[in-house]
């Protein structure tokens, strides 16, 4: 064994301690096992694996004739024949982990493997046995080793298997992982190499494969990404594909909406336009245009550009390159649409607007208020009252802040919890303050507020839930626990992380805060790991989507609104059928109602 895997192979008595500790739901510290392999056995023991048996489901009816299967063949059979004689084994699976195909060259590693179920037909998904090569890597979307005592299954811990997953040339959608498996004593170095460079050819084999009408259509894509540097998608009825603007400007329900828009549009006509009004309330302005196949009458799908229209001709024109980051004082956040009520707000102040900023509670609209005051005006007077907490000094205390010593700033919150009278009294004092002072009101979306109160608003800001800006998880949790650890080293480990960017966050950023601080009286140095998160967070065990399967798991739910909630219909009206939508909704782990 070569000195780079002996420095990365875990000491295999230690391992088999610390996974038997684990089993019997002891504590395990985080530098006893890999972060990966850790959160792989928490994800097991939520799917309820055995750990002490291999039992697996059996697809009898398999399509052999699949691209995948086309492609790989030939890269595996090479392989295959380098190796023969070597125990090593070499397999192929799809995206779901049923194997395809497995070729061993030697005689008892072949055996074990039937005794395992590691052979075609056979699901090695981590939700049926737990940690392996195969399910692991499908489940964490990148290459996986996993070896001997690491695996959660007990049968398999003579084992070392290394798997990829395969990602398809044109869309990038997993469609399968090529795995090596061996003895663990004969485990190297070369065993992860080997694999990685198995599935890139098995990708590079599938470009080959692609049918003509995807070749087509990707280099019609490629030319008119080359022409703009704004939003380019291009589509039909197998695949989606999309450049890093339209990733990162468009909102995954809005990126559904272009598609199924142009796909109205390029049904009859060839070329079409049209201004679309977003789920932010923006306008864009999208192109799209029918792309050609190879053979008449044939068609290889569609391209739509998109261009972003600001319809306030005082406000500068929006680029059509992502948004510039800004600097808010105690506040952080980078993705987009954060980014984008942070810059209407700046604008609002810079205009002397008053603005009313409307989101779900817990978004953070005070936040944002404040910071960009600090940022226009640092040494201003900024002050705060509560309509939820009103009491008899009401209109007393609004005439001191607006009229009779006016503040530079004032931030009303929950005005939408006034009742009446406080309302009208609300709007006489706003009536006499003078314009200098920045005003701004929050609320909650969708509710009612009073007129004649938002009339003296000119501009509504929609502040968006945190699971529309979940990348930004990442930068409040370091700040957060800066502020909570009370000057003591804590970080998160990327385990941790992890589960936390994917929660979904009903109570959003105050959810978040509240769970750290629950965490920090337990911790306030060290390393969160997953095990100090609440056990609801240790559920979550879907993997990232990639962008087609962001705009299928979108579609899913939007029909699924249409019909109500009911399955059946939902699937007649997205053209799929019962099995296919009863599928992804377990996939994509969507919530509705049992119709």
């Amino acid at each position: 064994m070569d000195r780079a895997m002996t420095a990365i192979l875990p000491d295999d008595e230690g391992l088999a301690l610390t996974r038997e500790r684990f089993l019997t739901a002891e504590a395990v510290e985080p530098d006893q096992v890999r972060e990966a392999i850790l959160a792989s056995w928490w994800r097991s023991r939520e799917f309820h694996v055995p750990a002490d048996r291999i039992d697996l489901p059996y697809t009898s009816e398999q399509n052999l004739d699949t691209p995948l299967i086309r492609g790989a063949a030939p890269v595996l059979e090479r392989l295959g024949d380098q190796l023969e004689g070597q125990p090593i084994s070499l397999i192929l699976t799809d995206p779901s982990g049923i194997v395809v195909s497995q070729r061993t060259g030697d005689t008892d590693l072949h055996r074990h493997l039937e005794h395992v179920e590691l052979v075609p037909g056979y699901s090695y998904g981590e939700q049926f046995v737990g940690t392996n090569g195969i399910g692991t890597a499908l489940e964490d979307g990148r290459p996986t080793y996993v070896f001997g005592h690491e695996h959660y299954a007990e049968h398999l811990e003579n084992l070392a298997c290394a798997g990829v997953p395969i990602q398809h040339p044109i869309t990038g959608k997993t469609i399968g992982a090529v795995d090596l498996t061996c003895w663990r004593k004969d485990a190297g170095g070369l065993l992860v190499a080997l694999a990685r460079t198995t599935a890139e050819q098995v990708r590079q084999a599938l470009l080959t494969h692609s049918n003509l009408r995807e070749l087509v259509l990707f280099q019609s894509y490629l030319q008119a990404c080359r022409r703009t540097t704004g939003i380019v998608m291009a589509f039909n009825k197998d695949i989606v594909m999309m450049n890093d603007s339209a990733r990162q400007l468009l909102a995954p329900a809005d990126q559904t909406m272009l598609l199924s828009r142009a796909n109205q549009e390029l049904a009859e006509t060839r070329r079409a336009t049209a201004t679309v009004t977003m789920s932010s309330g923006n306008k864009v302005r999208m192109v799209c245009r029918r792309v050609k196949g190879h053979r008449d009458g044939d068609i290889a799908g569609g391209v739509l550009t998109v261009k972003l229209i600001d319809t306030d001709d005082n406000a500068p024109a929006p680029s059509s390159t992502p948004m510039l980051p800004m600097f808010l004082p105690g506040v952080v956040g980078s993705a987009t649409p954060w980014l984008q009520a942070s810059h209407e707000v700046d604008r609002g102040f810079s205009r002397g607007e008053w603005l009313v900023l409307a989101g779900e509670p817990g978004t953070g609209k005070f936040t944002l208020a404040r910071g960009v005051h600090q940022r226009r005006n640092p040494a201003g007077r900024l002050h705060v009252l509560d309509a939820a907490r009103v009491t008899p000094d009401w209109p007393e205390d609004l005439r001191r802040e607006l009229v009779e010593d006016p503040v530079d700033a004032l931030v009303i919150r929950h005005v939408d919890r006034l009742a009446g009278p406080d309302v009208r009294t609300l709007v006489s004092v706003l009536a006499e303050a003078p314009r200098s002072t920045w005003v701004t009101v929050t609320l909650t979306a969708d509710t009612d507020a009073d007129p004649g109160l938002l009339a003296l608003f000119p501009r509504t800001v929609a502040v968006p839930p945190l699971r529309r800006h979940a990348e930004d998880v990442a930068d409040l949790v370091p700040l957060f626990l800066s502020r909570l650890a009370g000057g003591g080293q804590l970080t998160c480990s990327p385990a941790a992380l992890h589960l936390l960017m994917r929660a979904s966050w009903p109570g959003n950023v105050t959810q978040l805060y509240r769970v750290l601080k629950q965490i920090t009286k337990r911790r306030r140095t060290g390393t969160i790991v997953p095990t100090d998160l609440p056990a609801e967070y240790h559920a979550l065990t879907r993997r990232p989507l990639n962008r087609y399967e962001t705009v299928e798991r979108d579609a899913i739910v939007r029909g699924l609104e249409d019909a109500d909630g009911n399955k059946v219909r939902a699937a007649k009206l997205l053209g799929i059928s019962r099995a296919t939508i009863y599928r992804k909704i377990h996939e994509y782990g969507i919530v509705t109602a049992d119709r």
